[in-house]
């Protein structure tokens, strides 16, 4: 597999994570509030339902890429590992960054940041598998680890800033629709 080729497999990345993760935002509603989906799909308005959006179509087409090519790429989970980390953690911090300054969300802005995000992550994933610099192996779990997070979280929602839904004031799934 040649640089460019994994470069236009990367940029396909960008917008496939892009459209999936725009319909992850309403799958939740789609589905008739079905809690078993609660891990995959935003469930209401907090930043971190929103890093699902980008972090669950990552995974699926970082495991795309290693059936195609990345088997053959002996650093390509650890580089993944680093890009699809990179999507959640850039998404929190221009979030956080633009509403301290201006003191409340904008919708645009969001979308921009997620846009951002996601073509970041998948640069940082592209820049690594092919960089004379070691990969610390450790960045493969990454992943696993925000995938632990995603679903332990969904249905036990730590009460702090990041995990409350801005328009409700409740925190997660139980309490969003009652069940306690």
């Amino acid at each position: 597999m040649t640089q460019a080729n994994v470069r236009r497999w990367e940029t396909l990345g960008v917008v496939f994570i892009l459209l999936c993760g725009s319909a992850l935002h309403f799958a939740f509603a789609w589905s008739g509030y079905w809690r078993p989906i609660a891990w995959l799909a935003a469930v209401n308005e907090s930043l971190w339902e929103h890093l699902k959006l980008a972090f669950w179509p990552a995974v699926a087409f970082a495991l795309a890429e290693y059936v195609a090519f990345g088997s053959r790429l002996p650093r390509f989970w650890a580089a993944k590992g680093v890009g699809i980390a990179l999507m959640p953690a850039v998404i929190v911090g221009l979030f956080y960054a633009y509403t301290a300054v201006l003191g409340d969300s904008f919708l645009p802005l969001d979308i921009l940041i997620f846009i951002t995000a996601v073509a970041l992550g998948q640069w940082a994933g592209y820049r690594l598998l092919f960089s004379p610099r070691p990969v610390a192996r450790v960045a493969a779990v990454l992943p696993i680890l925000l995938a632990l997070a995603f679903v332990l979280f969904s249905y036990h929602t730590p009460r702090v800033g990041l995990f409350r839904d801005s328009p409700t004031g409740t925190y997660g799934i139980l309490e969003e629709y009652g069940i306690h």
